[in-house]
């Protein structure tokens, strides 16, 4: 194992135990900010610290069988368990180091993913739509909910922009990735001498903001307009005025949603996708350091700026930032996405560790 991995093993095991001790400190039991910041540092460091102990049996079982190579009639049964031995050291020190990386405080957050289109004109809005039916068939394959916030229709149909809020666990862990332009090759449904097109989509995935870090809204500082709600959804969406629009006007965002029953509902959903890019904007200098590694820049919608290409006539998609190459496109525009999404979250978790060693050697 690499000293750098192992001195940060050693500090977390120590500290580990220092909480364990202040948990039982009744003067602690007594204050419940201290109970609960001691409690989720215990929740964090726990699988790390257990799996470590783990090792470290594993590491002293070995030493005892080294012990025995010296006596004859003991010699083979040390080689056998130190070959096991180290069998397990092989299994537990990468999960040793996935544990070891800081966990993304957003990482089990819904999140809102917006969709729109780029260069392209009417392709553009009907492969957002194609991209939006991706990510919806992803998310019923992880058993997550998925809602329609809001759409723009395409003039010749697709969507010029579509907002969905996704629920479940680890949503944004998975999703995280996804934000960037997503470029497609294709011959268009209305191209009568078949030749391949290139349009673009941007795609945003922003965590839904919790209380524990809201950026605060002043009322006065909204406006707030009703009206009626757009397609499908019987005589209550011509009749009442149950869609809502909200405008922060200091910053100029501007969210809405509706819904066919509830103007109460639609406010409070505009609301939290409005904390949601309140909270985004605050932390664009955070952000901004961690793009680097984690592409989480969105472009402009233009095809030269791209993280992803769908090929359809290669049956191909290419993730640029990796440099992946699958032929599968058919498979993952039915939602079986993680043979793309599990490569980069691999990527980043290596270049996370890299870091920290990096930062430990420079302790």
């Amino acid at each position: 194992m690499n000293p750098s991995i192992h001195d940060k093993l050693e500090q977390l095991a120590d500290r580990f135990g220092e909480i364990t001790a202040l948990l039982a400190d009744p003067q602690i039991q007594e204050d419940p900010r201290q109970l609960r910041e001691l409690g989720r540092e215990y929740a964090q460091l726990e699988p790390v610290v257990t799996c470590y102990r783990h090792y470290r049996q594993v590491e002293d079982e070995i030493a005892n069988a080294e012990t025995m190579l010296a006596d004859p009639e003991l010699a083979d049964l040390a080689r056998e368990e130190i070959a096991a031995g180290a069998a397990r050291q092989a299994t537990l020190e990468p999960e040793l180091k996935r544990l070891l990386i800081p966990p993304d405080p957003h990482d089990l957050r819904n999140v809102f993913l917006e969709i729109r289109a780029g260069t392209g004109g009417a392709e553009a809005a009907l492969f957002a739509a194609d991209l939006a039916r991706m990510y919806l068939r992803f998310a019923e394959l992880r058993g997550w909910s998925v809602e329609q916030m809001s759409e723009s229709a395409g003039e010749l149909g697709g969507c010029k922009e579509t907002v969905l809020r996704i629920s479940g666990g680890g949503i944004f862990s998975h999703l995280k990735f996804e934000a960037g332009t997503h470029r497609v090759q294709r011959v268009p449904e209305t191209e009568s001498q078949g030749r391949i097109h290139t349009s673009a989509c941007t795609v945003a995935v922003l965590p839904e903001a919790e209380a524990i870090d809201e950026v605060a809204i002043d009322a006065k500082d909204l406006r707030i307009d009703t009206y009626r709600a757009s397609g499908a959804g019987g005589q209550h969406v011509n009749k009442t005025d149950s869609a809502v629009r909200i405008t922060h006007l200091s910053s100029g965002i501007v969210v809405e949603c509706q819904d066919e029953r509830s103007q109460h509902k639609n406010k409070a959903r505009a609301l939290s996708l409005l904390q949601s890019k309140l909270l985004s904007r605050a932390q664009d200098a955070q952000l901004h350091e961690q793009a680097r590694s984690r592409r989480l820049q969105v472009g402009s919608g233009d095809r030269s700026e791209r993280i992803r290409t769908y090929n359809f006539p290669q049956n191909r998609v290419t993730d640029h930032r990796i440099n992946l190459t699958l032929y599968k496109l058919d498979e993952i525009m039915t939602g079986q996405m993680s043979q793309v999404i599990d490569p980069l979250l691999q990527e980043y978790q290596a270049q996370q560790l890299v870091a920290l060693m990096d930062s430990q050697e420079t302790v």
